[in-house]
């Protein structure tokens, strides 16, 4: 174990000693917790947690490594072409919940593994929920992840056309979206840069999406319903901005993550 912390940590992993203990605890079919009870690897075990701490020193993404990420209470099925949730988006996810009354219609676009929809069915108790992605590869991941932990509805769609969930028109309580926002000449580190390019990056100021998804929630949403929208740390401004300018919203609220950097902008339809 200490030889893998000292090679993860040389390769520049964040947390050498947490990602050698995960996986650790994969190879050998336990929890993290308990593998204080666990003596010594068996020589074929051995062999292959040396080939995952290999893999992860060429900074492979853990999760891709585990096949699972953790968001919230879930773990959800991850893998290449399907974007890895990240802890600051559960931030999101959890205003979505708390925003979430019984029986509320909730709209989940740029799902990915379906990560935001599925915490919100799970945490609450929505009578609908719609989890909207265009990515066949993302798509499977989020399918499986949906017939695992709960009844979401899958929509394969563009959240850039505007016709798209026409039954939905002013009917949606909740909407929340975590989209590609990266401006796209930013420098990422090597495990996001393994992430779908399409997931990662919004065009060159980072709101290609976001702009048209800011008024496909005001078409979508009743009266009184809700908008969160995840975005990077340089639109702290800027998408709160783009709410006010569209006219249709009040209660423009930013909101940070919790090292104190702008995170995502809610809004209320008026």
């Amino acid at each position: 174990m200490a030889s893998a912390v000292v090679d993860l940590s040389a390769a520049g992993v964040a947390s050498p000693r947490v990602d050698a203990e995960l996986l650790a605890a994969h190879v050998l079919g336990v929890s993290r917790g308990r593998l204080l009870l666990v003596d010594s690897l068996r020589p074929e075990e051995l062999t292959r947690f040396a080939a995952l701490v290999a893999e992860r020193a060429k900074r492979l993404p853990l999760q891709h490594l585990l096949g699972t990420a953790a968001f919230r209470h879930l773990e959800l099925q991850v893998g290449d072409g399907v974007f890895v949730p990240r802890p600051e988006t559960e931030l999101l996810a959890g205003w979505g919940v708390e925003h979430t009354a019984p029986g509320a219609t909730v709209v989940d676009l740029c799902s990915g593994t379906g990560a935001i929809a599925l915490a919100v069915a799970d945490e609450a108790a929505p009578g609908r929920v719609v989890a909207v992605e265009r990515s066949p590869a993302a798509l499977t991941y989020l399918r499986r992840n949906a017939e695992t932990f709960g009844v979401v509805e899958v929509v394969e769609a563009d959240v850039t056309d505007p016709g798209i969930l026409g039954d939905l028109r002013g009917a949606v309580d909740v909407l929340l979206c975590n989209p590609p926002y990266v401006p796209a000449a930013t420098p990422v580190p090597p495990e996001v840069a393994l992430d779908p390019a399409e997931a990662v990056f919004g065009g060159d100021d980072g709101l290609t999406v976001i702009r048209p998804v800011v008024a496909l929630a005001a078409a979508l949403l009743r009266p009184g319903g809700v908008v969160g929208i995840e975005h990077d740390d340089v639109h702290g401004r800027a998408v709160p901005e783009l709410l006010r300018a569209d006219g249709r919203f009040t209660e423009v609220t930013a909101h940070e993550d919790l090292s104190g950097r702008p995170r995502f902008a809610t809004a209320r339809r008026a």
